[in-house]
C-alpha cells in the first residue's frame, strides 16, 4: 500500500485501500482506473432507506452508548452529503463515533491527525517529479477518501485549515493549477476541541459555514459508563465493527434523500428562521444562504431515514440547533468579557428564535 503523507493514518477496513490514486481524476476527463459501471446505483424505496439507516444506528451504537441523538445526527449529515463537526472535550468519543459512522458503510476512509506541523500538501497531496518520464506527476493526500477523518482540526495552523475550503465546498482539490475531483460520496468528519484550551486555532466562519452541523457528545449516563469499563478492558470496540451497507447502498441512500419533497410552506419557514438571526438583536453574524440550503438538505435527510417523502416543519426545528448554531457570532453586548465557550449561548438563541417563528400555515410538508 502506497504511503500515507505525514499526519496521516488508515482506519480502512481490510481491503479497503485508504487512497485510491486511480480514481483521482482530473475535472472534466475521466482518470486511469476510472470505472464508470462502479458508479452506477439502484433506486431505493425510502422504507428501505429507513431500515438501512437503522441498522448503521444499531451497529453504531455497539460503540456508542447512550448517545443515541448524536449518532442519528451524524448518520443524517451522511446522507445529506453534508460535513460535520464534533466538538467537545477530549475522551468523550468524539473519534470513536467518527470511526464507528465510518466503518459501518463499505467506503473508503482515511484519518489525518491535525497537528501544529501539518502542511497543506499534506492534506491535498503534491506534485512530484518522475525523473523517469520527466514530468510531474500528482501524488493525492489524505483528503482522496469517501470519509475523511480530521481528528483536532483546531490544532493545525489557519493555513493548513485553509486547505479543506476547496475540498468542502467544491468537491475538489486545485494543485498547480490542475484540478482533480474528489471521490463521490465525499465527506469530511472533524473533531476539535474547545476553542480557550491551549495549542488551538480557532477555525474562522468561512470554515465553520462549510459543516453542515455541530454536535457534542457530552459526558456519558453512569450505566453507560461502567458498560464502557467490561466492553474496554480487552479490546478495542472497533474490533468487532464491519460494514452494514455497500457504497453502492449509501450513494442510492443519498439519492433517495435528495428527491424527498419539501413544500413552499416548509422552505419559508427555513428561510424565516435563517433570517431572523441576522436581525437578532444578540447576534454580531447572522446565518448565511448556505445554512438556509443546508438546513434544508438535513431535513429531507432526516425524513428520509424516518420512511417519509416530505418534509415536516418538526424536522426544522429538530435540525436547526445542530445546522445553525455553529454558524453564529454573538455580539460584544452578550458576551462582555467572557472568555469561555459561547456555543451553549448561541444555541439557546436559535432555540429562542425557533420558539418565537411562527409556522406557516400549511406547513404540514405533504405534497
Amino acid at each position: 500500500m502506497t504511503a500515507l503523507p505525514a499526519g496521516a493514518t488508515t482506519d480502512a477496513p481490510a481491503g479497503v485501500p485508504t487512497q485510491r490514486a486511480a480514481g483521482i481524476r482530473s475535472a472534466g476527463a475521466a482518470g486511469p482506473g476510472h470505472d464508470p459501471a462502479a458508479e452506477a446505483d439502484v433506486a431505493l424505496g425510502l422504507d428501505v432507506v429507513a431500515e438501512a439507516g437503522r441498522a448503521i444506528i444499531r451497529n453504531v451504537e455497539t460503540v456508542i452508548a447512550g448517545k443515541h441523538p448524536a449518532v442519528v445526527t451524524a448518520l443524517t449529515v451522511l446522507l445529506a452529503e453534508g460535513h460535520l463537526l464534533i466538538e467537545d472535550v477530549p475522551g468523550v468519543g468524539k473519534t470513536m463515533l467518527a470511526k464507528a459512522l465510518a466503518r459501518s458503510v463499505d467506503c473508503s476512509v482515511s484519518r489525518i491527525q491535525f497537528t501544529p506541523d501539518l502542511l497543506p500538501s499534506d492534506v491535498t497531496g503534491v506534485s512530484v517529479f518522475n525523473q523517469v518520464d520527466r514530468r510531474f506527476e500528482f501524488k493525492p493526500g489524505a483528503i482522496f477518501a469517501n470519509i475523511v477523518i480530521g481528528d483536532e482540526i483546531n490544532r493545525a495552523s489557519p493555513k493548513t485549515q485553509s486547505a479543506l475550503l476547496e475540498c468542502m465546498e467544491e468537491r475538489q482539490v486545485t494543485v498547480d493549477g490542475a484540478t482533480y475531483l474528489l471521490p463521490l460520496p465525499f465527506t469530511v468528519v472533524a473533531t476539535q476541541n474547545p476553542i480557550e484550551m491551549e495549542g488551538t486555532y480557532a477555525l474562522p466562519e468561512a470554515q465553520r459555514d462549510r459543516f453542515m452541523a455541530r454536535i457534542s457528545m457530552g459526558y456519558p449516563d453512569t450505566t453507560s459508563e461502567l458498560a464502557m469499563l467490561d466492553s474496554r478492558d480487552t479490546s478495542s470496540p472497533l474490533a468487532g465493527i464491519d460494514a452494514v451497507v455497500t457504497g453502492a447502498q449509501l450513494r442510492a441512500m443519498m439519492s433517495a434523500a435528495r428527491g424527498v419533497f419539501a413544500s413552499s410552506a416548509v422552505k419559508q419557514y427555513a428561510v424565516d428562521i435563517v433570517r431572523a438571526t441576522r436581525s437578532d438583536k444578540d447576534l454580531r453574524l447572522g446565518a448565511s444562504p448556505r445554512a438556509t440550503l443546508q438546513l434544508i438538505r438535513a431535513a429531507k435527510a432526516q425524513s428520509a431515514l424516518q420512511g417519509r417523502d416530505f418534509v415536516l416543519p418538526d424536522d426544522i426545528d429538530a435540525l436547526a440547533v445542530a445546522v445553525l448554531g455553529h454558524r453564529l457570532v454573538a455580539s460584544s453586548r452578550v458576551l462582555g468579557h467572557q472568555h469561555q465557550d459561547s456555543s451553549p449561548l448561541l444555541e439557546d438563541i436559535v432555540r429562542r428564535i425557533l420558539a418565537a417563528t411562527p409556522v406557516p400555515l400549511g406547513a404540514s410538508g405533504h405534497p
